[in-house]
């Protein structure tokens, strides 16, 4: 908002004022100063513009929702509490493009929100994009998937390893089992593909790491908006349904193919 008055100070005190903020935040430009005349007078007016300054909070929400204008997501982002934890929660009529799959869109907007906030800081603050609660929903999930797996690793005396998930979510898992009277866990591999290991501490020595999240993920590596499947046999590595297109030899089996989703977080840190 622009104001003026007969100084520039008096101009600014004018917008402070309406504005109900002191002078450390606000951002106040000047746009015209008075001159000086004969004997000192001042002539013409000043003008200057007062706008309430953005909050850390306010800035990552402005920048979600320009991220979320540039995926052409019709969604809105407001700020939901502002602290040691930045919260933005996103409303939109269709939240499964907001949330993606398994929390893949809602990690990777985290990230980088998370990214735009802490720019230039020498505290790091967290910061939190949820869509209809799914965070705690997930969380929940997490915990009992967590507790499954303590159980199934100390019954068989194997490591029980899982999907890889983001930083987020591999904490929940740590901090779930951290109490754990009868297993460790760890984090292996590399980003975006780390994953947590449970250790039983009466493990067998000579038996294989029981891998959970292969029965998790979908053998055929099929995109998730068609169910279709990428046929490398085929020419061009085009899609096809069903295997037809591929060039494999009658008879020969196509070998199934693993492919773990790639996951987002707010830190590269698991603790």
């Amino acid at each position: 908002m622009e104001f003026t008055g007969k100084t520039v100070e008096e101009a600014k005190a004018l917008g402070l004022e309406k504005l109900g903020i002191t002078e450390e935040k606000a951002e106040i430009t000047v746009i015209e100063e008075p001159v000086k005349g004969l004997f000192g007078r001042l002539k013409g007016k000043a003008v200057v513009s007062v706008k309430r300054k953005e909050t850390d909070g306010e800035r990552a929400v402005n920048f979600v929702q320009g991220v979320l204008e540039y995926m052409e997501i019709d969604a809105l982002a407001s700020l939901k509490s502002e602290g040691d934890n930045t919260v933005i929660v996103l409303d939109s009529q269709d939240s499964s493009s907001v949330i993606g799959y398994r929390g893949e869109v809602l990690d990777a907007i985290q990230t980088l929100a998370g990214a735009v906030l802490n720019i230039g800081k020498k505290d790091y603050k967290k910061v939190v994009v949820d869509c209809e609660n799914y965070r705690d929903k997930r969380e929940e999930t997490l915990i009992k998937l967590a507790k499954r797996l303590e159980e199934k690793a100390t019954e068989m005396r194997r490591e029980v390893i899982l999907e890889p998930m983001s930083p987020y979510e591999r904490r929940i898992i740590h901090t779930t089992l951290s109490q754990s009277q009868t297993v460790t866990t760890r984090s292996d591999g590399k980003e975006p593909n780390r994953y947590v290991v449970i250790v039983p501490n009466d493990k067998d020595e000579f038996a294989k790491p029981y891998n959970a999240g292969r029965n998790n993920n979908d053998r055929n590596r099929r995109d998730n908006r068609g169910g279709k499947r990428f046929d490398k046999g085929g020419k061009g590595g085009k899609f096809s349904r069903g295997g037809r297109g591929g060039s494999k030899p009658a008879g020969e089996k196509k070998k199934s193919t693993i492919s773990f989703g790639t996951y987002l977080g707010n830190s590269l840190k698991d603790n």
